[in-house]
């Protein structure tokens, strides 16, 4: 299933929402809207993966590309991952690093 994409802006938060299956064939296009995301300045980036059924370890890559791209100053803020994919979050220590939130 092909990744939808889309980038706001919502006064001090960058908001990207993400549908369908994050994995090495449709990270590229997330990575694409993260470096846009980090040219806007906001102090906080969230990631709406509510419409993500499926993430890969390519979908893990991203998220450290993430925060790697906006900084320290940033804060990474993950929303309505569904439990397998928070999981993989979890797993994986990111949870340390960037909020994960079911609202």
């Amino acid at each position: 299933m092909p990744l939808s994409v889309s980038l706001s802006i919502e006064g001090d938060t960058t908001v990207i929402e993400l549908e369908g299956e994050l994995d090495a064939k449709t990270a590229p296009d997330f990575h694409q809207t993260i470096e846009k995301a980090a040219g806007h300045g906001t102090s906080t980036v969230e990631i709406r993966m509510a419409g993500v059924g499926y993430m890969a370890s390519a979908g893990l890559r991203s998220l450290v590309f993430a925060q790697q791209k906006v900084g320290d100053h940033v804060t990474i803020k993950v929303v309505g991952a569904i439990e397998p994919v928070s999981r993989t979050i979890r797993t994986a220590g990111l949870d340390r690093s960037i909020l994960l939130s079911d609202d």
